[in-house]
């Protein structure tokens, strides 16, 4: 499934709207506490688990999204965002979260 940020696909008619779809993905606080507590795994300033839980997070909201797209009988999603969020008490949870809209392309 194409999974685009603009509003069109170049070379592609959208013949379809299907509506909203949306992912969303909640990552815990004791999971940020167990990744800031390993500092050796942090190079350059940047901690790759952390960077590996954020793309873990992202990754299951788009297929949410696409998951949604698909059961409305779409084969793309089209203007989608990304949204990153602190949730909870002082920030304690970070949530993902994709939506687009579900759109048929000509084959």
């Amino acid at each position: 499934m194409l999974i685009v940020t603009t509003p069109s696909i170049e070379g592609k008619r959208i013949t379809r709207y299907l509506g909203l779809v949306s992912g969303e993905a909640i990552v815990g606080a004791n999971l940020f506490k167990d990744l800031f507590a390993s500092v050796r795994d942090i190079v350059g300033g940047r901690s790759g688990a952390y960077e590996k839980e954020l793309r873990t997070a992202k990754e299951i909201a788009l297929r949410e999204m696409e998951d949604q797209a698909r059961a409305l009988g779409g084969n793309a999603v089209v203007a989608v965002d990304l949204d990153y969020e602190t949730i909870g008490a002082e920030g304690s949870m970070l949530m993902v979260s994709a939506s687009g809209t579900a759109v048929v392309l000509e084959d």
